[in-house]
């Protein structure tokens, strides 16, 4: 059985249960007593035994099987849970999501037994129900009455019996074993899979009757048989055939080898050479099938998977089938009306309804593209446990709006920033209880990370209640590094102050912790937001606490866009980056520290000329005034002269991979509708 096509699935329930567990052991801890969280732990536990179990991956099924065992004590009201179980309950889900780290890399688990862990867990069950636990007597396997019979089920052929006369002579026995699998078991082929998975082991399988596909495709009884060749004790082949759950049996016989003569003619040896190599291709056992396809594979296992409502499916296939109405409907019209000129009117009702089907069908594919925020966040309660615990601050985490959503390319990009935000604030934001008491605060202080979405863009902010960011301390270390200089430190806002922080390498920690520094690696953060084409700004309070505003765009590929022209090429500016388009006259400039500025409403706004940045031939002088698009970047707006504007347009976003160094002011390019590409600009980086 091949149950690499099982692996996908697998890894998506895992991940499930996983999470389910971490968030069922916080409530535990808090409330010892809650039955329905018992419940739902043991059935997670039990779920992800099963699931490993069928998958063959040992070292995980024997750790959720400790861990189940504890909780079946726990729901009996025979043990309490203690702070100690915990504690070694939350590692052992580490250890679980190693192992599926291991699987989702190599489609292997590993080789750690995580002994300490089973140890302590059987320790502390030991010592709770005060006395040694004994295993649960085996129930003992049948006789076998058809024993004896077991040999004549197979046709050996002549290289069969040539390998079961050298495995003699190499100090070894050939088996003819049959298994017996129990009747209510529903996955057979699973079972007879990890059989063939454990005696592979143990030695070669060179028969099995029936044979591989048909084991497979479940096109046998409950019992099989197979011819293992090995050099270890019979007792023990049957030990790893019976460890497998469902086997009801296995009765074993050895096959006495047969004379085979000592020399055979050269033409008859090559023919049984390739007879050989066929019989291997042909029969190869289920689990090196499934090992083989995933060596062929030969790379990690990602989840790709998005899982979709049905009614967002109902909905993409309705469009797609007024698709089809509208092509038929234009194809008819091409045909009737090829010698006709003044039927436009019918042609551009159906240019209109099909652009309003592509518009909804737009949307309805962002719809299935949208992931919860909350597949990300909600690993971080556990996080902010473990930082509670690891820097000995009382600390709480508070999170909404888990149920907002984003493009899952964004989803699985933003993870990492938002982490490294919360260890900051748990780190560096928040003082010690003993300050907090100090400053009559409350012991315990607050971590918020609230998601909500504003007009096209999603918005999330990391937000604590504690110290602040002290902007003096800030400068002071700006100057030390020789980042500013003292004239400049005195002329910074509070905002540009901020900003020093997201400098690589920055920080204005006396001692740069493992956890975090404030600054260090803020750079990184701000560049894989930016690089999602969204943007970060800070607000603190000295004393209050701090603030981290993360805008993000809801999706990646479609976006809304205005065409405008530099000299004779093409670009497009995001249209959720700009804030108006302005006409001005050359007199309205001014010098600003020798940089060109406009005054517009209240703002002093700098001028990008896009010409000269992006190298392209001025059009002659067409009058005095300057078309400027204003855009806005966080706070701070920026005017992007262009020569022309062309309209909005809705654009596919396409990849430019390496192909243009200046990657920091082009987010990617797109194509037209009259096939000319058109380089879309990245706001941020021009800001």
């Amino acid at each position: 059985m091949d149950v690499s096509q099982y692996l996908e699935i697998f890894i998506d329930e895992t991940k499930e249960h996983l999470q389910s567990l971490n968030e069922q052991l916080l409530v535990l801890e808090k409330e010892p007593e809650n039955e329905g969280t018992i419940n739902e732990i043991f059935r997670a536990a039990h779920s992800l035994k099963g699931m490993a179990g069928t998958m063959g991956y040992k070292r995980m099924q024997r750790l959720t099987h400790d861990m189940e065992n504890v909780f079946s004590e726990i729901r009996a009201g025979k043990m309490k849970v203690k702070a100690e179980l915990v504690d070694v309950l939350f590692r052992g889900l580490d250890a679980l999501e190693n192992y599926l780290d291991n699987i989702m890399n190599s489609a292997d688990e590993g080789t750690d037994d995580n002994e300490e862990i089973i140890h302590e867990l059987n320790r502390i069950l030991k010592a709770s129900l005060g006395e040694v636990a004994e295993e649960p007597a085996k129930e003992e396997p049948k006789k076998a009455e058809i024993a004896a019979e077991i040999v004549k089920e197979f046709k050996l052929e002549e290289h069969e019996n040539r390998a079961i006369a050298k495995i003699y002579e190499e100090g070894g026995i050939a088996y003819a074993i049959t298994v017996y699998i129990q009747e209510s078991c529903i996955l057979k082929a699973a079972r007879a899979f990890l059989v063939f998975k454990a005696l592979e082991e143990l030695g070669d399988v060179i028969k099995s009757n029936p044979d591989v596909q048909d084991i497979e495709d479940e096109k046998f009884d409950f019992d099989f048989s197979i011819v293992l060749l090995s050099k270890e004790k019979e007792t023990k082949i049957r030990e790893a055939i019976l460890s497998v759950s469902e086997i009801k049996e296995a009765c074993i016989k050895k096959i006495e080898a047969l004379e085979i003569p000592a020399e055979m003619p050269a033409e008859t040896k090559k023919e049984d050479e390739v007879e050989e190599k066929k019989e291997q291709a042909v029969k190869q056992t289920p689990a090196k099938q499934a090992a083989a396809k995933t060596a062929q594979a030969g790379k990690p296992v990602v989840n790709r998977s998005v899982r979709v409502d049905i009614e967002k499916l109902d909905d993409l296939m309705n469009l797609v089938s007024e698709l089809i109405i509208a092509k038929n409907g234009l194809v008819s019209m091409n045909q009737t009306d090829t010698a006709k000129t003044d039927n436009r009117s019918g042609f551009n009702e159906q240019i209109e309804y099909l652009e309003r089907i592509t518009t909804n069908l737009h949307q309805s594919v962002m719809k299935v593209r949208m992931v919860p925020i909350e597949s990300v966040v909600n690993r971080f309660p556990r996080m902010i446990r473990d930082l509670s615990k690891k820097l000995n601050k009382k600390m709480e985490l508070y999170m909404s709006g888990e149920d907002t959503e984003l493009d899952r390319t964004v989803i699985d990009e933003i993870g990492d920033p938002l982490m490294h935000l919360l260890r900051n604030a748990a780190d560096h934001g928040l003082e010690s209880n003993e300050e907090r008491i100090a400053l009559k605060k409350p012991e315990t202080g607050s971590i918020f990370l609230n998601a909500y979405q504003e007009g096209n863009n999603v918005v999330i902010e990391v937000k604590d209640d504690g110290a602040g960011i002290n902007v003096e301390k800030v400068k002071r270390k700006a100057v030390e590094r020789g980042t500013i200089t003292e004239e400049q430190a005195e002329a910074m806002s509070e905002k540009e102050a901020i900003d020093l922080l997201f400098t690589p390498s920055f920080s204005t920690a006396a001692v740069i912790s493992d956890v975090s520094g404030r600054g260090v690696g803020l750079d990184v953060v701000k560049t894989k937001i930016e690089t999602l084409g969204g943007s970060i700004e800070t607000k603190t309070v000295l004393g209050e606490g701090s603030s981290f505003i993360i805008r993000l765009p809801l999706t990646l590929a479609i976006i809304q866009a205005l065409m405008v022209e530099l000299g004779e090429e093409k670009y497009a500016i995001p249209l959720g980056s700009i804030e108006t388009i302005e006409s001005v006259s050359m007199d309205e400039i001014k010098f600003v520290q020798s940089k060109e500025v406009i005054h517009l409403r209240g703002n002093v706004i700098p001028l990008v000329r896009l010409d000269e940045m992006l190298d392209v031939e001025k059009k002659e002088d067409t009058g005095s005034d300057l078309t400027v698009v204003i855009v806005k970047k966080g706070d701070k707006l920026a005017g992007l002269v262009v020569d022309n504007l062309i309209g909005q347009l809705e654009i596919v976003i396409k990849s430019i991979g390496k192909y243009i160094n200046n990657s920091k002011m082009i987010s990617g390019a797109t194509i037209l509708g009259d096939g000319e590409i058109a380089l879309i600009l990245d706001v941020n980086a021009l800001v």
